[in-house]
């Protein structure tokens, strides 16, 4: 293969649209100091408080590694609150700590912003048709992933 004929395969094309997404997003958060995964994990926390993280890990398709060190800098900055769980000391449960709920009521308009602009280029038309092959895409594929997500509200099966 030359190098020219990497530049329209899905695998090269779904990597750089995830580099300007993560881009965009930086550009629109940067005076909070979030990355779009502690984002997303910020509010599966505020969406599911007292949850353990294998189930965060598989609300937000994280590996658990990635999900251990994003979550230690979200305890390091204080938006997030650790402890044992009484009744299974094995487990660790997660709550959005005051820092953290206010950091996302923040980042809430950012956020929109940055999806805004990551579709900006695209007709209104062009990007409901993106999003829906987009979702379709992910959904078909989503058992490939190493961690497969399972949304709320969706068939375990």
């Amino acid at each position: 293969m030359q190098l020219t004929e990497l530049y329209d395969k899905p695998g090269h094309l779904i990597r750089r649209a995830q580099q300007i997404a993560v881009a965009i997003f930086t550009q629109e958060c940067r005076d909070l100091d979030i990355t779009p995964a502690q984002y997303e994990i910020l509010l599966a926390v505020r969406s599911q408080p007292g949850i353990d993280a294998t189930h965060l890990s598989q609300l937000v398709a994280l590996d658990r590694s990635s999900l251990a060190s994003a979550l230690d800098r979200l305890e390091r900055k204080n938006l997030i609150l650790r402890h044992t769980d009484a009744h299974d000391r094995r487990l660790k449960l997660i709550h959005p700590a005051p820092e953290g709920a206010k950091l996302l009521r923040s980042a809430e308009d950012a956020f929109a912003r940055a999806q805004k602009r990551i579709l900006q280029p695209l007709t209104r038309s062009e990007q409901w048709q993106f999003l829906r092959l987009l979702e379709q895409l992910v959904t078909l594929n989503n058992e490939n992933s190493r961690v497969p997500l399972k949304a709320p509200g969706k068939d375990d099966a």
